[in-house]
């Protein structure tokens, strides 16, 4: 592989990897290269932003994945509540520990602030950026994630794309160097991780639930929940659907939707749809264990969209666009938005599909692909 470095500064750079997260699905992407790194012993360290923060399950989600806890993890991230003020406690605090390490390498994966934010950071200090998840596209510029990922990925040195369509849409905006066909390693995870389920989750016994008999719902993004209407209108239709199939929903709640439900007084409305059982966010294991036992997945997430797809479970999208196109065209997701009427016949459709697609998102040797590279990088920067 013949790779050009454009070494723009004459700052020494260290012959090591530099990784960041800040989400849980961000976590969850990363492990299996985490994993990767550490058994082919390629010099690297962990930056957790904080973004997405709680003790509990952030310890839960290294602990479930087998992961080290992070080299660095910035403080008090969280309590930023706006975008702006976010990004830049996040780029501060990423700039602050690359000035004193200078990795030849900095991988950042997704669309989250956590990603733009290192990203830029690294950029500043002309650190080679490999970009993971590079090339999707919603085309739906309301959604932040959107302009995440478009500026994530016209300042980065290595595109790693999921699927030919990735790099069609590379292309287009004129990006074709450094471009390299991976895969997901969100494919690597979650048939690692299933495997521990087995002897590790236990969800489904304390819920007393049996696989394929019940349902399961998330909803988190900032243009669902914010909006009364749009968060209202999702858990209708997904309760709609629910009685009419006389099945249980189960509903890891995440924060930030618990606190619109309550800002907008929907607790009471909330406890009435008798079908939803709210509870706690769960560590990873436990939901994995939770989605790919399901009869069939309403969500809005982009991670969940493609595990249920690699575990051929169908999905109803709460959105009106996804970035993940393919899940489309294989017939493993449909869109439903937030209205109950298109939610409850998307529901309907998508209940009896075959669950005989193919995984859309590689083979599961994108872990090995990236430290490939990463490897070779590293050896510019070695023999420098």
């Amino acid at each position: 592989m013949q790779i050009q470095l454009n070494k723009l500064s004459e700052k020494p750079l260290s012959p090591e990897v530099g990784l960041v997260v800040g989400t849980r699905p961000s976590i969850v992407m990363f492990a299996p290269l985490i994993h990767k790194m550490r058994e082919r012993k390629i010099p690297h360290f962990v930056i957790h932003t904080g973004q997405h923060f709680s003790p509990s399950m952030d310890s839960a989600f290294f602990q479930d994945l087998e992961l080290p806890q992070p080299d660095y993890k910035l403080e008090g991230v969280s309590e930023n509540k706006t975008h702006g003020s976010q990004t830049a406690a996040m780029l501060q605090g990423v700039e602050k520990i690359l000035l004193q390490r200078l990795p030849c390498f900095f991988l950042v994966g997704g669309d989250a602030n956590t990603n733009l934010a290192a990203a830029l950071a690294a950029r500043k200090l002309h650190i080679n950026i490999g970009h993971i998840e590079a090339g999707e596209r919603s085309f739906d510029k309301r959604m932040p994630e959107e302009h995440n990922r478009i500026m994530i990925d016209h300042i980065s040195d290595f595109l790693f794309a999921t699927n030919e369509n990735s790099i069609k849409n590379l292309k287009n905006e004129g990006l074709t160097s450094h471009v390299f066909l991976t895969g997901n390693p969100i494919v690597d995870a979650t048939l690692r991780h299933y495997e521990l389920t087995k002897k590790n989750a236990e969800i489904l016994r304390e819920l007393n639930l049996e696989p394929n008999r019940y349902l399961l719902l998330t909803t988190h993004r900032e243009e669902n929940v914010d909006t009364v209407a749009n968060l209202r209108g999702s858990l209708q239709g997904v309760q709609d659907f629910a009685a009419q199939k006389s099945l249980p929903v189960i509903f890891p709640a995440h924060p930030r939707t618990l606190k619109r439900i309550d800002e907008f007084g929907l607790n009471d409305w909330l406890k009435d749809l008798d079908h939803i059982k709210v509870i706690e966010p769960q560590g990873y294991l436990n939901f994995l264990e939770l989605l790919a036992s399901a009869k069939l997945v309403f969500t809005d997430s982009g991670g969940v969209q493609q595990e249920a797809a690699i575990h051929k479970v169908p999905a109803v999208t709460l959105r009106d666009n996804t970035e993940w196109i393919e899940t489309l065209d294989l017939g493993a997701n449909q869109l439903a938005g937030c209205n109950p009427e298109r939610i409850l016949a998307s529901g309907n459709e998508m209940i009896s599909k075959e669950r005989n697609w193919p995984t859309p998102f590689g083979d599961g040797s994108t872990s090995d692909q990236i430290a490939d590279i990463a490897n070779e990088v590293i050896g510019h920067y070695s023999a420098s």
